[in-house]
């Protein structure tokens, strides 16, 4: 439990380092300029085109009518919105957790090693076609359960545990893969990941709940929709902070553990060879 409160001080303190807020402008202009070009070019078009796809619905417009006939026009407005946005959040999450995974996580982790673990050698354990295909297989996973989840979204507990969970799941996977794979051999990865796997796990869940934070902005007010497309851009800007954020927290803990394996090895080793006669 200290290493993990002493790892979660020092990523704060890293996401304030000169170098690492300019690695984060990287994910934060593809990312943030993918979206709002889209939000700009497609954003009415869209919600129109859901809107009229759930009126052609025999159930939906029974909905609409009864809504009409409460005085609800405003849910009416709002449902084909609302629907763009529940659909586009988590894609905007996971491309900004891939982003952030392929182009800050590296750098993170020579910055941690090069200041706190100077001597930590680098085994190269994954190719460099493991680092690409691992991500995408955990995200296409995660992607899978959070839908096969969504019938799980309508009974209010679970709504607050079941995505954040995913989330943080997909978190731990990636960043951990990411964080040992340049100074780890697959032996010393698998130790690691499963020596540490809850606080490695609680670490993921914390990130996940940070990233679901920004959800938060969606649901402030029904005003909110009508700044989607900008809306949409701030997300991305704190989905970064939270996943920049995660990489330096994985990093220090990581390679902390790493750092340590390698010292009780290197003991073992000398006690053992001074026991040889």
């Amino acid at each position: 439990m200290r290493d993990l409160f002493d790892s979660f001080w020092r990523a704060a303190a890293y996401c304030l380092h000169p170098r690492v807020l300019l690695w984060s402008l990287l994910p934060l202009a593809l990312c943030g300029g993918l979206v709002a070009l889209l939000g700009w070019a497609y954003w009415e078009g869209t919600v129109a085109t859901v809107r009229s796809t759930l009126e052609q619905w025999a159930l939906v417009a029974a909905l609409l009518q009864w809504l009409d006939s409460i005085g609800a026009n405003a849910l009416r407005t709002l449902l084909a919105p609302l629907i763009v946005v529940a659909l586009s959040v988590p894609v905007v999450m996971v491309l900004t957790l891939l982003l952030v995974a392929f182009f800050v996580t590296p750098a993170v982790v020579r910055l941690v090693a090069a200041r706190r673990f100077p001597g930590l050698q680098r085994r190269q354990g994954a190719p460099w076609w493991q680092s690409l295909l691992w991500p995408l297989a955990c995200t296409a996973a995660a992607l899978l359960a959070l839908g096969l989840s969504v019938p799980l979204w309508f009974v209010p507990p679970l709504v607050l545990v079941v995505p954040p969970l995913i989330w943080g799941w997909l978190t731990y996977r990636v960043m951990g893969f990411d964080v040992l794979s340049a100074h780890a051999t697959p032996q010393e990865y698998r130790f690691v990941m499963r020596a540490r796997r809850w606080p490695l796990l609680a670490m993921g869940v914390v990130c996940g709940y940070l990233g679901a934070l920004p959800s938060l902005l969606w649901a402030a007010s029904a005003a909110t929709l009508i700044l989607a497309p900008l809306l949409a851009v701030v997300s991305v800007w704190l989905y970064t902070i939270v996943f920049v954020f995660a990489s330096c927290w994985f990093a220090h803990f990581a390679l902390a553990e790493l750092q340590r394996l390698r010292d009780a090895e290197a003991t073992a080793t000398a006690v053992n060879e001074g026991a040889t006669p």
